[in-house]
């Protein structure tokens, strides 16, 4: 008999790759239903021009609480565990995109109700969603949730979601938000809700009075971000990409909401403030590589750098970083060498080992 997600936590936890949390176990009983409930349901049968039957599906769950308490490590745990070829997990942020994209297809080939379509499509591919860090920010994705997920809904997709903030806080202030308020019911009525109270947060934990600016950019410092890297993400990690007012922007590795790039990757293309604030939305972790010494040689890059070190530290993203220099040295001469003494003044405040706790509370 397969184990249950509670035997398997434990054995992690027997073995230390996992800390024993009550928080966390509370949660493992309702993943565990759904995970049953999944592995028991009969697979779809679909003819080659056939959908899936509109089926009740199971009833998935909504789990909320402060960043860092392992929300995302045991909504893994569940997935890999799930017996169900059809299934994904995917960050909320990207499957926006990507549905936006595909409405944007379907409109072109003129079909009418692009919604249901892309909708109908996602319930041939998969019955079981996972999405990482639910979080509604923009207008044009709050007036969308509501009959996309009603849609999916009815086509018998679950859903399992991890995300910051209670139900009843999602788009908070936004606007127009009373047209919101039905998926917020929606929400409520098909996923079971559940808080991970736990005290600890294991993000912050684990760079608690450890080095996040590291000097040269060397093969030590490659070294030493590679392994930050392998304990936030198990070495996991794909490509992000953000569509911002009709531009992509790459985010090379990303998983679980820490984001991996080099600074050329994010500051040598033409890429803006409304960019940035996208990647400081997206993620809670940065891990940036290869800051070279900024000067009058490579000006619009540093000023690209000014720009995304501000949308970071606004947004109280935890930044770690290998650098050429340290942050008062790294820009000493040339136009702009005054206005970063600001800038590395934010390099130093974000190296604190309390920084960005306020933001998962």
């Amino acid at each position: 008999m397969d184990q249950t997600l509670r035997e398997i936590y434990d054995y992690k936890v027997s073995t230390g790759e996992l800390h024993g949390d009550p928080g966390q176990l509370a949660v493992l009983e309702p993943l565990q239903t759904i995970r049953a409930a999944l592995n028991e349901s009969p697979p779809a049968k679909r003819g080659f021009f056939q959908r899936r039957k509109k089926v009740e599906p199971v009833r998935g769950l909504y789990i909320w609480g402060g960043v860092g308490r392992g929300k995302s490590m045991l909504m893994d745990l569940f997935f890999d565990h799930v017996d169900l070829a059809e299934k994904r997990r995917v960050h909320f942020h990207a499957f926006m995109q990507e549905v936006h994209s595909q409405l944007h297809k379907v409109r072109q080939a003129g079909k009418e109700d692009p919604l249901l379509h892309v909708a109908q499509d996602i319930a041939t591919s998969v019955k079981l969603l996972c999405f990482d860090e639910m979080q509604i920010t923009d207008i044009t994705d709050a007036m969308l949730v509501g009959r996309l997920f009603d849609l999916m809904f009815e086509n018998g997709v679950t859903v399992v979601t991890t995300s910051n903030r209670v139900p009843d806080d999602l788009y908070k202030d936004g606007l127009q938000r009373e047209l919101f308020l039905p998926f917020i019911a929606l929400i409520k009525e098909r996923l079971g809700e559940h808080h991970l109270a736990s005290p600890n947060d294991y993000r912050q934990n684990r760079l608690s009075g450890a080095e996040v600016y590291f000097t040269p950019a060397d093969a030590a410092a490659r070294d030493a971000m590679e392994e930050i890297w392998q304990d936030f993400t198990g070495g996991k990690g794909t490509a992000l990409t953000l569509t911002v007012k009709g531009r992509d922007v790459v985010i090379p590795k990303f998983h679980n909401g820490v984001g991996r790039a080099t600074f050329w990757d994010l500051c040598s293309k033409m890429l803006g403030p409304a960019d940035y604030l996208a990647i400081a939305e997206a993620m809670r972790v940065l891990i940036l590589e290869d800051i070279p010494n900024l000067s009058r040689n490579n000006f619009n890059e540093a000023k690209r750098f000014v720009t995304l070190i501000d949308a970071l530290y606004e947004a109280k993203v935890r930044f770690i970083c290998s650098a050429a220099a340290q942050p008062e040295m790294l820009y000493v001469e040339g136009t702009g060498a005054f206005e970063f003494e600001r800038t590395a003044s934010r390099l130093r405040e974000m190296q604190d080992k309390d920084w960005g706790v306020e933001a998962g509370a």
